[in-house]
Formats: C-alpha cells, sequence, structure tokens
C-alpha cells in the first residue's frame, strides 16, 4: 500500500484513540513518510506511530478554550479544514472522517479517498441526542445545522472514492451525497484481544463505553438495577454523574480503563451489553475476541457484526424491559466461546489493511466510486 507515492492523510482531531484513530494508527505504520493534517492536536492522547511525523494542526487550536472545549467551535470547522494547503506533490489524500475531514482540498491531479466513519452524524441525524431538546437552542442550531448540510454535501463532491466502514455507513453515504461506496471493516486487534485461558466468568455483565446520551448507557444502569445482577461499567463522559445517580450498588463505575484492563474485563465477564446503535461497534468485536458474548440493541452496524443465536442476542426496543428480556434468554443458552472468537477474527487488522489496499490502487488507477 506505501509504495513511492507521495501520501497526505487528513483527520478530523486528534485527542484520544478511538476507534477512529486506530484505524489511523495502522494507516501511519503502512505510511510512515505521510504528513497528518487535523483540526486539534493533541500528542500525549494519541500513539506512537501518528506522533512519529509531522501533523499540521488547525489555527483554530490557537484560539481560546478550543483545545478543552473544541466542539463549540463546530461552526467554524469548514472553513479551518479548507484552510490547509498540502504540497502540490501529492499523489493521494487519504482522509478518515466522521466530521470535516473528508472536506480537505486536494492539490491538482491528486487522488482523494474518504474512509468515511459516517457522515456527519449531528447535522444529518441524532441531533436530539448531541444537542438536547431545548426549543430555543434547537431554534438556532437548525440554522447553523441547515448550513452545515449544505457544506457537507458539497464537499462530498471532492472525494473521488468513498469507502465505508458499514453497509449501515453505505446507506447513509448514497442517502446523504448520493454516492455509491465499497465497504471494509474497520480493524479489531483479534492478536490482543483473546480469550484466557481459564475460561468460564467471574458473574458480572460488562458496559465498556464513553458516558455520552447517544451510548444509552442509562438504559443499562437502569435495567441492572432492577435487577441486581452485577453490572460493571468502564468509561467516561459527561453522564458520569447522572449515571451515578441512578445506579443501585449493584452497578460499579471504573472511570477510564486501560486496554489491559478493559481485555481482563472481556476475559472474566459473563456478557457485554451494548445498549446504544452504533455505525459498526468494535468494542462489540473485541469482547466477541476475548470468546464472549454480546446483548445487543438490533439496529445499526451491529446487525453486521454480532450474530444472533451464535454471538450474541439482539433486543428490539430501547427499553428496561427489552434489555432483561434479552438477559434471559442469554442466560438460557448455550455459548460456544471458540466459535464466538472464530466469527471475531473475520474482523482483523490484516484484512482491514487487504481490504484498504485494494480500494487505493482502485482510486488510484481512475476508479470514481
Amino acid at each position: 500500500m506505501n509504495g513511492a507515492r507521495t501520501v497526505a492523510l487528513a483527520h478530523d482531531w486528534l485527542n484520544g484513540m478511538r476507534g477512529g484513530e486506530r484505524c489511523l494508527d495502522l494507516i501511519c505504520k503502512e505510511y510512515p513518510q505521510a504528513d497528518i493534517y487535523t483540526l486539534l492536536y493533541r500528542p500525549e492522547q494519541v500513539s506512537e506511530a501518528i506522533n512519529h511525523r509531522t501533523v499540521h494542526e488547525s489555527g483554530l487550536a490557537r484560539l481560546p478554550f478550543f483545545r478543552e472545549h473544541y466542539r463549540w467551535f463546530l461552526p467554524l470547522f469548514p472553513r479551518a479544514i479548507e484552510s490547509f494547503r498540502l504540497p502540490p506533490s501529492t499523489d493521494l489524500v487519504l482522509s478518515t472522517s466522521h466530521c470535516v475531514a473528508k472536506g480537505i482540498v486536494p492539490p491538482p491531479g491528486a487522488k482523494h479517498l474518504c474512509y468515511c466513519f459516517t457522515p456527519m452524524r449531528y447535522a444529518w441525524a441524532l441531533q436530539a441526542a448531541y444537542f438536547g431538546r431545548n426549543r430555543l437552542k434547537r431554534a438556532v442550531l437548525d440554522r447553523m445545522l441547515a448550513r452545515l448540510r449544505t457544506w457537507d454535501r458539497e464537499a462530498s463532491v471532492r472525494v473521488d472514492r468513498f469507502v465505508a466502514i458499514s453497509r449501515h455507513v453505505q446507506a447513509r453515504i448514497r442517502e446523504y451525497y448520493g454516492r455509491e461506496s465499497e465497504v471494509v471493516y474497520p480493524p479489531v486487534a483479534t492478536q490482543y484481544f483473546t480469550p484466557d485461558e481459564r475460561g468460564g466468568d467471574d458473574g458480572y455483565d460488562v458496559v465498556v463505553s464513553a458516558l455520552v446520551p447517544y451510548k444509552r448507557v442509562d438504559l443499562a444502569v437502569q435495567a441492572y438495577t432492577r435487577t441486581g445482577h452485577p453490572l460493571k461499567v468502564a468509561g467516561v463522559g459527561t453522564d458520569m454523574e447522572a449515571l451515578r445517580k441512578i445506579a443501585g450498588p449493584n452497578v460499579i463505575f471504573l472511570g477510564r480503563v486501560p486496554d489491559e484492563g478493559v481485555r481482563e474485563l472481556y476475559r472474566r465477564c459473563r456478557f457485554l451489553v451494548f445498549p446504544g446503535e452504533e455505525d459498526f461497534g468494535i468494542v462489540p468485536l473485541e469482547a466477541q475476541a476475548c470468546g464472549k458474548p454480546v446483548l445487543a440493541y438490533g439496529r445499526g452496524g451491529l446487525l453486521e457484526t454480532v450474530v444472533a443465536g451464535q454471538t450474541g442476542v439482539f433486543f428490539g426496543e430501547q427499553t428496561e424491559d427489552a434489555l432483561i428480556d434479552a438477559v434471559a434468554r442469554a442466560q438460557a443458552m448455550t455459548w460456544d466461546a471458540s466459535a464466538i472468537r472464530a466469527h471475531a477474527e473475520q474482523f482483523s487488522e490484516a484484512r482491514f489493511l487487504d481490504g484498504l489496499r485494494a480500494q487505493i490502487e482502485a482510486v488510484m488507477a481512475g476508479g470514481p466510486r
């Protein structure tokens, strides 16, 4: 994939190692000479592979409060990403984008492939989950988001080829941008997330998630508070205190947990609980790589990564009763950890890189999508 091409990488912001940044980490290892263009860069919060290159940060990073409250500056993101001037020698622009990175302006003659995590969710959908339902605030937001949608659609024309992370996102790209795309599933570190030798479990269920409204961790907390079964919650976010207030003593909040701790949580849990709707969802596949079944809300990308009755159980409504019913059904089933693990191995890092290489060769050969 690396060849002798001059490559520029674009990413929305770099202030943590979530699923998108883990994709970028692998791409950086493939293109060790490529510069990165991003709105915000916090080197202490990203990987060594990302840090070992030149990172160009937008002018927004010099504004007061931007580093701590960058989401407040959403209306300025389009102009900021367009302000970058890429070297005229660039052959390939590879953007990894869920917000505005795909709007970077390629130099003349360069090809642009966008690995699209999703069209901008807070502009096209899920506004209430991100911004709340306050009418006065929404009246202002609606005007801003309408402009953002117009920019987003126009900026999508700068992309020669879209690659989606799931069929769920592929449908959104078609709906919002009027573009076709191919699907390459994101990488799961299946060599790291593995079952332990002991087998079995320690009797608790686990949530591994950012604690923000659209993740619906509140649903799991309320359901398990009702049943009294042990639930461990790993993650931080704006909902932390609100969730603590509704939680019973059987719900334990662990805060930020390093990768080693997350792996141990997967290995020793009974089930992973995943109550939100995701475009793909790497966490459920990490748990499956450790041989553990998933209790998942049956919408979005998880329909592509969880096999009902084999690697997990779906519930059809985001209600406490539906989740409690799913737990009961899962308890009554016999689970084959090796089969669950084998399913997760289909989403390995090697498969991701092979798929992306094929898409890069296609765009460089002149094939739009």
